[in-house]
């Protein structure tokens, strides 16, 4: 089992920029490949980014791609999302997910099923 716990979620301007962190705890967090994810009021929880166990393999989706910046602290069980040239549409709540990899596969999924274990969330605003 592993806990996630998001943090950095706040209200912006347009323009602006945020850095979330998702705090692990409970397995090797070198262990787990992991994801970040949002959902917008009505809508589906959708793909942010991703990045493998080594951080050698990452993706985006491509409405956040050149703003948004994945990256791991496997030594801090840390995952972080930096997202600059925020946009109103970016407005959701934003989910750190885990999944289990073995070493040998050095990739992550970009699909919601793809995951096990999943944060509370954390809520980030983009005025216009």
């Amino acid at each position: 089992q592993v806990q996630l716990v998001e943090s950095g979620g706040g209200l912006v301007q347009a323009g602006g920029s945020l850095r979330l962190s998702c705090a692990a705890s409970g397995r090797t967090f070198s262990s787990f490949a992991v994801g970040w994810f949002r959902q917008a009021p009505g809508k589906e929880r959708e793909f942010v980014s991703a990045i493998s166990w080594s951080g050698g393999s990452i993706y985006y989706a491509d409405s956040v791609k050149g703003r948004f910046t994945i990256s791991r602290d496997n030594a801090k069980s840390s995952a972080y999302l930096q997202m600059n040239s925020l946009k109103p549409e970016d407005t959701a709540v934003y989910y750190c997910a885990a999944r289990t990899v073995p070493r040998v596969r050095d990739t992550a999924p970009t699909g919601v099923s793809g995951y096990e274990y999943w944060g509370q969330g954390t809520q980030v605003t983009v005025s216009s």
